[in-house]
């Protein structure tokens, strides 16, 4: 690694640091859009049309199968499941297959989510230990228009933050068939002018499989702090960990056959364990001279997974893999502003190291490894520099115009594997990417908004320094560490009436190429450059105090510019269409809950389109009633019409057993890949107030 430019990168980060600390307090750099119950408050703030921020009530009213559903608040966003529930989602949105992360980029209390160089895959942005009671906004960006935002936001962004303090201490209880059971108790107290808040999850679940997934899961938090987002600071510890059996997706064709049942599994002990331990801190001041925010943060990751989504074509014993990540990641952040007249300027810095001590890719048998395919120990250094500045020209005109270089220095060393002796080494990369936003406000209630930039998500280091296949030594071509994404959007948001804020937006949206590292096969998976560009509708409505409407409509297309395998040019799995519709009503009386339906539309499940996969409806009930202050009863309805559908369907090439016993197998037959949705499920629950 090239030592010298990561020394400098950290005394820029610790000078800009205490150049933030001179000349602390004032507005808020990032302009935040507050949607609160009645108050159109999104005009006049926002830089772009599709950006805002949830709040609590919200979340607390909504029906949730999985912690990570809490993001698809983000209109648009879809969040699926094809293995066990102590995997990382699938996420879907403006037309790109997520994978797991690999281009939205989420943080928690100020801590990146998306983790670099993973063993499963490039991104990999676990949400399972989110505690949704706790969260108090969910702040979003879509696009690549923000300085703030670096690696991984091609998409977008989501910024999760916590509570500081809670009304009063209480205990949720909730139970449901398969075994589910969940316990959190959570509360908060004041302990010399601090408010301390702590919390503990515990949950189990088997699901509706036919294999138990003996999901247990273990949760706690701890927070510290004092003052407000923008002036005060807070210390937030965590502690999770997971372990699960699970049942992965399948060849429709061995369901179809008998060979197993709708939620049968072909391998009998997929699954894994994984960990999260963090310290985080944050610090910010806010006052007419400018405003300060700092944050600071280390991460003990760790995850095992065992999967064998091809079933088995190498025979007998099945094609299960282990991919093992355990690493340490720390970093932090600093960002200053200052107002000018009509405006202000703004500039930061980003600093996050990763040192993996294992990252290691090995055949298994019942998850005892049998082979190693490759192991390597990584080091990736990112930093990021931006500034911005915002101008206010008229009434009716203000603009943004912003600059952001990122560099990341990384090295990688092979530890094991057959035919790793010629791959490793060190290798660096910069990006400059410019960003402009024009603001035109026509009317006191109408806004357009006019967007441009360029962003990335970084390539897996191992991609970027291997030069054979693992498996069998043929060569292989590595990876640029970064790919670049290009973007523009035209957005219009108006509020027709006092209540209701309608968002409209094109956008548009090219990457200069879509290589990957596959972590499945430890190798690069060539594909093209591509395009897309899509028009999306958003409505947040308020009709009266404590009942919020909102209703989304997304339509997408995805194409590479040139044609690829079979000579088709459809990206796969680039959802086309999504449409939301969700009602929240808590007014403060006995009776509360949500109601929330959403739509994922055909797409295509190979690169020629001619295989398709099935639209998906699906609607979620959330019923609640107070007793009296102290205790409330809940009970979600999830599937609430008992839906036969996929949750995620692939195209690929799989053996079943009975295939391979009969000879069948050769390289794999090709066919659809499904994971079900789960059936009609209804959970109740039981809180206690103190």
């Amino acid at each position: 690694m090239h030592h010298r430019s990561t020394i400098k990168l950290t005394v820029l980060a610790a000078l800009l640091a205490s150049i933030g600390q001179a000349h602390a307090s004032g507005v808020p750099t990032l302009k935040e859009v507050v949607v609160k119950a009645g108050e159109g408050v999104q005009i006049g703030i926002a830089d772009s049309a599709t950006e805002g921020t949830v709040g609590a009530q919200q979340i607390a009213t909504r029906p949730l199968l999985r912690a990570a559903e809490l993001i698809e608040t983000i209109p648009g966003m879809i969040v699926t499941q094809h293995s066990g529930d102590g995997k990382a989602n699938q996420f879907f949105l403006r037309g790109f297959n997520l994978d797991h992360g690999s281009d939205f980029a989420t943080s928690v209390g100020g801590i990146p989510v998306n983790v670099v160089s993973h063993g499963h895959g490039q991104g990999y942005m676990d949400l399972n230990f989110v505690i949704p009671e706790l969260v108090a906004t969910v702040r979003y960006r879509k696009g690549v228009y923000a300085v703030e935002d670096g690696d991984f936001s091609s998409t977008g962004s989501a910024r999760i933050d916590y509570q500081r303090a809670l009304e009063r201490p209480f205990v949720d209880l909730t139970a449901g068939p398969h075994e589910f059971r969940r316990a959190l108790a959570a509360g908060s107290t004041n302990v010399g002018g601090h408010t301390l808040l702590g919390a503990i999850e515990l949950a189990t679940n088997d699901g509706p499989w036919d294999q138990p997934e003996r999901l247990r899961k273990a949760n706690a938090l701890l927070r510290w702090s004092a003052g407000t987002a923008s002036n005060g600071y807070a210390f937030t510890a965590q502690a999770y960990r997971s372990h699960w059996i699970a049942t992965e997706h399948v060849p429709e064709r061995a369901i179809d056959s008998g060979e197993i049942g709708r939620f049968g599994a072909l391998s009998a002990n997929d699954g894994g364990e994984t960990h999260r331990y963090s310290l985080g801190a944050e610090w910010a001041r806010s006052g007419e001279a400018g405003s300060t925010r700092a944050n600071a943060y280390v991460v003990d990751y760790g995850l095992n997974l065992f999967s064998a989504p091809s079933g088995f074509i190498s025979g007998p014993q099945g094609d299960q893999h282990e991919q093992a990540d355990q690493r340490l990641y720390w970093g932090g952040a600093v960002q200053q502003s200052w107002p000018l007249t009509n405006g202000e300027f703004a500039a930061g810095v980003q600093l996050r190291h990763d040192r993996a001590g294992t990252l290691g890719l090995y055949r298994t048998v019942d998850r005892a490894r049998t082979a190693t395919i490759r192991q390597d120990r990584v080091s990736e250094t990112e930093a990021g520099l931006y500034a911005a500045w915002h101008r206010e020209w008229a009434p009716w005109l203000r603009t943004s115009l912003g600059l952001r270089h990122d560099r990341i220095e990384a090295s990688a060393a092979s530890t094991g594997g057959d035919f790793n002796g010629a791959n490793g080494g060190d290798v660096s990369a910069a990006q400059t990417s410019p960003k402009l936003s024009v603001v035109l406000a026509p009317g006191a209630h109408t806004e357009v908004f006019i967007n441009w930039g360029s962003g990335f998500h970084s390539n897996d280091v191992r991609g970027a320094t291997s030069r054979v296949n693992p498996a069998d030594g043929s060569p292989a071509s590595p990876l640029e560490l970064f790919a670049q994404a290009k973007g523009g959007e035209l957005g219009l948001r108006v509020q027709p009436v006092k209540g209701w804020t309608s968002s409209v937006s094109l956008w548009q949206m090219s990457l200069a190429s879509e290589l990957v590292f596959v972590g499945d096969d430890g190798v690069t998976e060539a594909r093209g450059a591509s395009r897309r560009h899509g028009l999306e509708w958003s409505n947040y409505i308020t009709p009266a105090d404590g009942i919020i409407v909102d209703a989304d409509l997304a339509v997408s297309r995805a194409r590479f510019r040139e044609p690829v395998a079979g000579g088709g040019r459809d990206v796969p799995n680039a959802v086309p269409l999504t449409a939301s519709v969700g009602v929240s009503v808590d007014q403060g009386h006995a009776w509360f809950g949500g109601l929330r339906t959403r739509y994922i539309g055909a797409y295509a499940l190979e690169e020629t389109g001619q295989e398709k996969s099935r639209a998906v409806f699906t609607t979620n009930l959330k019923l609640g009633y107070r007793v009296d202050r102290n205790w409330q009863v809940a009970l979600d309805v999830l599937n609430l019409f008992d839906r036969r559908a996929n949750d995620i369907e692939y195209w690929g090439g799989a053996c079943t057993r009975a295939e391979q016993a009969g000879g069948a197998c050769g390289e794999g037959i090709d066919g659809r890949l499904i994971h079900p949705l789960e059936p009609r499920t209804l959970r109740a629950s039981l809180r206690a107030a103190f």
